[in-house]
Protein backbone atom coordinates (compact mmCIF):
# COMPACT_ATOMS: atom_id res chain seq x y z
CA UNK A 1 0.00 0.00 0.00
CA UNK A 2 2.89 2.46 0.57
CA UNK A 3 4.14 2.03 -2.83
CA UNK A 4 0.85 3.19 -4.61
CA UNK A 5 0.32 5.70 -2.39
CA UNK A 6 3.63 7.01 -3.00
CA UNK A 7 3.15 6.82 -6.45
CA UNK A 8 -0.18 8.62 -6.19
CA UNK A 9 1.71 11.33 -4.21
CA UNK A 10 3.98 11.70 -7.13
CA UNK A 11 1.30 11.80 -9.62
CA UNK A 12 -0.30 14.25 -7.82
CA UNK A 13 2.58 16.75 -7.51
CA UNK A 14 3.08 16.06 -11.67
CA UNK A 15 -0.51 17.24 -12.37
CA UNK A 16 -0.12 19.95 -10.54
CA UNK A 17 3.08 21.37 -11.83
CA UNK A 18 1.71 20.87 -15.53
CA UNK A 19 -1.44 23.27 -13.98
CA UNK A 20 0.74 25.55 -12.51
CA UNK A 21 3.01 25.85 -15.69
CA UNK A 22 0.18 25.91 -18.05
CA UNK A 23 -1.36 28.97 -16.56
CA UNK A 24 2.26 31.02 -16.63
CA UNK A 25 1.63 29.77 -20.35
CA UNK A 26 -1.57 31.44 -21.07
CA UNK A 27 -0.65 34.38 -18.19
CA UNK A 28 2.13 34.82 -20.74
CA UNK A 29 -0.04 34.59 -24.38
CA UNK A 30 -2.37 37.11 -22.37
CA UNK A 31 0.29 39.80 -21.88
CA UNK A 32 1.63 39.36 -25.64
CA UNK A 33 -2.03 39.54 -26.74
CA UNK A 34 -2.56 42.71 -24.91
CA UNK A 35 0.42 44.55 -26.72
CA UNK A 36 -0.33 46.75 -29.68
CA UNK A 37 1.75 45.37 -32.18
CA UNK A 38 2.68 48.63 -33.43
CA UNK A 39 4.02 50.07 -31.42
CA UNK A 40 8.06 50.94 -30.36
CA UNK A 41 10.21 50.06 -27.77
CA UNK A 42 12.40 53.12 -27.25
CA UNK A 43 15.38 54.42 -25.08
CA UNK A 44 15.95 58.33 -24.89
CA UNK A 45 18.91 59.99 -23.63
CA UNK A 46 19.11 64.21 -23.29
CA UNK A 47 20.90 66.19 -25.95
CA UNK A 48 23.69 67.86 -23.46
CA UNK A 49 26.41 70.35 -24.35
CA UNK A 50 29.49 69.00 -24.24
CA UNK A 51 33.22 69.56 -25.61
CA UNK A 52 33.93 67.92 -28.82
CA UNK A 53 37.03 66.93 -31.12
CA UNK A 54 36.94 65.57 -34.41
CA UNK A 55 39.83 63.50 -34.92
CA UNK A 56 42.01 61.07 -37.35
CA UNK A 57 43.25 58.55 -35.18
CA UNK A 58 46.65 56.66 -36.18
CA UNK A 59 49.78 54.76 -34.89
CA UNK A 60 53.10 55.40 -35.28
CA UNK A 61 56.42 54.88 -32.88
CA UNK A 62 58.14 57.54 -30.98
CA UNK A 63 61.67 58.87 -32.34
CA UNK A 64 64.57 61.17 -30.51
CA UNK A 65 64.90 64.46 -32.15
CA UNK A 66 68.15 63.80 -32.87
CA UNK A 67 69.89 60.59 -33.04
CA UNK A 68 73.56 59.64 -34.12
CA UNK A 69 75.23 56.32 -34.51
CA UNK A 70 79.19 56.70 -33.50
CA UNK A 71 81.79 55.22 -35.34
CA UNK A 72 85.46 54.68 -35.27
CA UNK A 73 87.95 56.70 -36.96
CA UNK A 74 90.66 53.91 -37.45
CA UNK A 75 90.35 50.26 -36.83
CA UNK A 76 91.94 48.44 -34.15
CA UNK A 77 90.77 47.22 -30.34
CA UNK A 78 88.35 48.67 -27.97
CA UNK A 79 90.47 50.19 -25.01
CA UNK A 80 87.38 51.28 -22.92
CA UNK A 81 84.08 52.31 -23.43
CA UNK A 82 84.07 56.01 -20.63
CA UNK A 83 80.50 56.27 -20.89
CA UNK A 84 77.30 53.83 -20.18
CA UNK A 85 73.81 53.84 -21.37
CA UNK A 86 72.22 56.84 -20.06
CA UNK A 87 74.63 59.20 -19.68
CA UNK A 88 74.94 62.58 -20.61
CA UNK A 89 77.35 63.94 -23.39
CA UNK A 90 77.92 66.48 -24.65
CA UNK A 91 79.18 67.61 -28.48
CA UNK A 92 82.44 66.38 -29.34
CA UNK A 93 83.10 64.70 -26.02
CA UNK A 94 84.61 61.56 -26.33
CA UNK A 95 82.57 58.33 -25.45
CA UNK A 96 84.95 55.47 -25.86
CA UNK A 97 89.04 54.99 -27.02
CA UNK A 98 89.77 53.01 -29.30
CA UNK A 99 93.85 51.33 -29.24
CA UNK A 100 95.28 51.03 -32.82
CA UNK A 101 96.54 48.09 -33.63
CA UNK A 102 100.20 48.37 -36.06
CA UNK A 103 102.65 46.38 -34.69
CA UNK A 104 106.17 48.45 -34.07
CA UNK A 105 104.39 51.70 -33.38
CA UNK A 106 102.93 53.21 -30.63
CA UNK A 107 100.11 55.45 -30.82
CA UNK A 108 97.94 57.52 -28.24
CA UNK A 109 94.14 56.08 -27.88
CA UNK A 110 92.27 57.34 -30.69
CA UNK A 111 88.82 59.02 -28.97
CA UNK A 112 85.51 58.23 -30.49
CA UNK A 113 83.67 61.61 -29.99
CA UNK A 114 80.17 62.26 -30.14
CA UNK A 115 78.93 64.24 -32.82
CA UNK A 116 75.70 65.33 -30.66
CA UNK A 117 74.42 66.56 -27.60
CA UNK A 118 72.35 64.33 -25.92
CA UNK A 119 72.45 60.84 -24.07
CA UNK A 120 73.69 57.41 -24.36
CA UNK A 121 71.31 55.14 -25.61
CA UNK A 122 72.92 52.35 -26.56
CA UNK A 123 76.39 50.56 -26.03
CA UNK A 124 77.11 48.03 -28.88
CA UNK A 125 80.80 46.74 -28.24
CA UNK A 126 82.59 45.42 -24.75
CA UNK A 127 85.82 45.92 -24.18
CA UNK A 128 88.73 44.14 -26.23
CA UNK A 129 86.23 44.25 -29.38
CA UNK A 130 87.75 44.81 -33.13
CA UNK A 131 86.46 47.47 -34.67
CA UNK A 132 86.96 49.24 -38.15
CA UNK A 133 85.50 52.46 -39.33
CA UNK A 134 82.60 50.60 -40.07
CA UNK A 135 81.71 49.09 -36.72
CA UNK A 136 79.00 51.17 -34.84
CA UNK A 137 80.37 51.92 -31.16
CA UNK A 138 77.38 54.06 -29.85
CA UNK A 139 73.77 55.69 -29.98
CA UNK A 140 73.72 59.30 -29.25
CA UNK A 141 69.74 60.11 -28.86
CA UNK A 142 68.67 63.81 -27.93
CA UNK A 143 65.38 63.22 -26.55
CA UNK A 144 64.72 66.69 -24.99
CA UNK A 145 62.06 66.58 -27.90
CA UNK A 146 61.02 63.48 -29.64
CA UNK A 147 58.89 62.93 -33.14
CA UNK A 148 55.76 60.59 -33.57
CA UNK A 149 56.08 59.45 -37.07
CA UNK A 150 52.99 58.10 -38.84
CA UNK A 151 51.54 57.45 -42.08
CA UNK A 152 48.49 58.72 -43.03
CA UNK A 153 46.40 57.80 -45.16
CA UNK A 154 45.53 59.21 -49.00
CA UNK A 155 42.08 60.09 -48.04
CA UNK A 156 42.39 62.14 -45.08
CA UNK A 157 45.65 63.91 -46.88
CA UNK A 158 43.80 67.17 -47.34
CA UNK A 159 42.56 67.40 -43.58
CA UNK A 160 46.77 67.64 -41.85
CA UNK A 161 48.33 70.41 -41.99
CA UNK A 162 51.92 72.34 -40.40
CA UNK A 163 50.95 73.21 -36.33
CA UNK A 164 48.15 70.68 -36.11
CA UNK A 165 47.01 70.02 -32.60
CA UNK A 166 47.91 66.60 -32.22
CA UNK A 167 47.20 64.03 -28.57
CA UNK A 168 49.61 61.24 -28.10
CA UNK A 169 49.09 57.99 -25.98
CA UNK A 170 51.64 55.41 -25.47
CA UNK A 171 50.90 52.25 -23.44
CA UNK A 172 54.08 52.86 -20.96
CA UNK A 173 51.65 55.91 -19.81
CA UNK A 174 47.90 54.70 -20.39
CA UNK A 175 46.71 58.07 -18.24
CA UNK A 176 48.71 60.39 -19.44
CA UNK A 177 48.09 62.09 -23.10
CA UNK A 178 50.74 64.67 -24.24
CA UNK A 179 50.60 67.28 -26.28
CA UNK A 180 51.97 67.94 -29.92
CA UNK A 181 51.91 69.23 -32.76
CA UNK A 182 52.62 68.37 -36.75
CA UNK A 183 55.60 70.40 -37.67
CA UNK A 184 56.41 68.17 -41.22
CA UNK A 185 54.37 66.61 -43.74
CA UNK A 186 56.26 64.59 -46.50
CA UNK A 187 55.47 66.47 -49.77
CA UNK A 188 54.97 62.95 -51.44
CA UNK A 189 51.96 59.60 -51.53
CA UNK A 190 53.72 56.63 -51.43
CA UNK A 191 52.89 55.23 -54.45
CA UNK A 192 52.39 51.41 -53.01
CA UNK A 193 50.72 52.17 -49.30
CA UNK A 194 49.09 55.61 -50.68
CA UNK A 195 50.13 57.17 -47.31
CA UNK A 196 51.61 60.45 -46.31
CA UNK A 197 54.37 60.85 -43.56
CA UNK A 198 53.53 63.19 -40.90
CA UNK A 199 55.60 63.89 -37.96
CA UNK A 200 54.18 65.01 -34.75
CA UNK A 201 56.86 67.17 -32.86
CA UNK A 202 56.35 66.45 -28.97
CA UNK A 203 58.12 68.19 -25.99
CA UNK A 204 59.88 65.48 -23.76
CA UNK A 205 61.71 67.42 -20.73
CA UNK A 206 60.77 64.94 -18.33
CA UNK A 207 62.75 62.06 -20.63
CA UNK A 208 59.02 59.75 -19.85
CA UNK A 209 58.76 59.16 -24.04
CA UNK A 210 61.61 56.57 -25.35
CA UNK A 211 62.64 56.08 -28.90
CA UNK A 212 61.49 53.13 -30.33
CA UNK A 213 57.80 53.84 -28.35
CA UNK A 214 54.49 52.28 -29.61
CA UNK A 215 52.23 55.49 -30.14
CA UNK A 216 48.66 56.17 -30.46
CA UNK A 217 48.25 59.79 -32.08
CA UNK A 218 44.96 61.90 -32.58
CA UNK A 219 45.30 64.67 -35.21
CA UNK A 220 42.75 67.01 -34.36
CA UNK A 221 40.77 67.99 -37.66
CA UNK A 222 38.32 70.08 -35.84
CA UNK A 223 37.04 71.14 -31.83
CA UNK A 224 34.23 72.67 -30.25
CA UNK A 225 34.41 74.23 -26.78
CA UNK A 226 30.84 73.28 -26.31
CA UNK A 227 28.83 71.54 -28.60
CA UNK A 228 25.16 70.64 -28.20
CA UNK A 229 25.48 67.04 -29.35
CA UNK A 230 23.59 63.78 -29.23
CA UNK A 231 25.51 60.32 -29.62
CA UNK A 232 26.55 59.44 -32.69
CA UNK A 233 23.47 56.62 -33.13
CA UNK A 234 20.57 59.06 -32.60
CA UNK A 235 20.59 60.73 -35.93
CA UNK A 236 19.53 59.06 -39.20
CA UNK A 237 19.74 60.20 -42.19
CA UNK A 238 16.77 60.46 -44.35
CA UNK A 239 16.50 61.47 -48.17
CA UNK A 240 19.70 63.61 -48.53
CA UNK A 241 19.25 65.32 -44.71
CA UNK A 242 19.58 64.46 -41.49
CA UNK A 243 16.77 64.05 -38.75
CA UNK A 244 16.45 62.74 -34.80
CA UNK A 245 13.74 61.52 -33.34
CA UNK A 246 11.62 62.29 -30.22
CA UNK A 247 8.60 61.54 -27.79
CA UNK A 248 5.59 63.87 -28.33
CA UNK A 249 2.77 63.64 -26.68
CA UNK A 250 0.17 60.94 -27.03
CA UNK A 251 3.17 58.39 -26.96
CA UNK A 252 4.18 59.20 -30.89
CA UNK A 253 7.46 59.95 -32.60
CA UNK A 254 8.03 63.25 -33.94
CA UNK A 255 10.80 63.39 -36.45
CA UNK A 256 12.86 66.63 -36.12
CA UNK A 257 15.29 67.70 -39.05
CA UNK A 258 18.84 68.81 -37.20
CA UNK A 259 22.11 70.13 -39.05
CA UNK A 260 24.98 68.32 -37.86
CA UNK A 261 28.92 68.89 -36.97
CA UNK A 262 31.64 67.79 -35.63
CA UNK A 263 30.97 64.09 -35.40
CA UNK A 264 32.94 61.76 -32.85
CA UNK A 265 33.30 58.07 -32.25
CA UNK A 266 30.60 58.84 -29.36
CA UNK A 267 28.77 61.98 -29.57
CA UNK A 268 27.56 64.72 -33.06
CA UNK A 269 27.39 68.19 -32.80
CA UNK A 270 23.42 69.02 -33.92
CA UNK A 271 20.90 72.01 -33.94
CA UNK A 272 17.61 71.93 -34.27
CA UNK A 273 16.54 71.01 -30.81
CA UNK A 274 16.87 72.67 -27.75
CA UNK A 275 19.04 71.77 -24.77
CA UNK A 276 17.98 68.90 -22.65
CA UNK A 277 15.04 67.58 -24.73
CA UNK A 278 14.87 63.59 -24.93
CA UNK A 279 15.95 62.11 -28.16
CA UNK A 280 15.44 58.80 -29.09
CA UNK A 281 18.46 56.58 -29.46
CA UNK A 282 17.47 52.85 -29.50
CA UNK A 283 14.73 51.29 -31.25
CA UNK A 284 14.69 53.56 -34.48
CA UNK A 285 14.65 50.93 -37.08
CA UNK A 286 11.69 51.27 -39.40
CA UNK A 287 10.52 54.19 -36.74
CA UNK A 288 8.72 56.53 -38.64
CA UNK A 289 6.83 60.43 -37.64
CA UNK A 290 3.83 59.67 -35.66
CA UNK A 291 4.56 56.11 -34.66
CA UNK A 292 3.25 54.89 -31.39
CA UNK A 293 6.13 54.42 -29.04
CA UNK A 294 6.50 53.04 -25.47
CA UNK A 295 9.52 54.82 -23.60
CA UNK A 296 11.41 52.20 -21.87
CA UNK A 297 13.56 53.77 -18.45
Amino acid sequence: MKKINSGIFILTLMAAAAALTQGCKNKEAEALDSLEKDRFLVKTEQAQTRRLEEYILLSGSVKAMEEATLYPRTSGKLLRNLLKEGDKVGKDQAVALIERDEPGVVYEPAPVPSTLTGVIGRVYQDTGANVTPQTPIALVVNQGQVRVAVDVPEQYVGKVFLDQRAVIKVDAFPDHRFSGKVYRVSPVVDSRSRNTLVEVLVDNADGRLKSGMFAEARLIVASRGAALSVPAGAVVGQDGRDFVFVPAAGNLAARVPVKTGIKTSEFIQISGVRENADVITFGLYGLKDGSKIKVQN
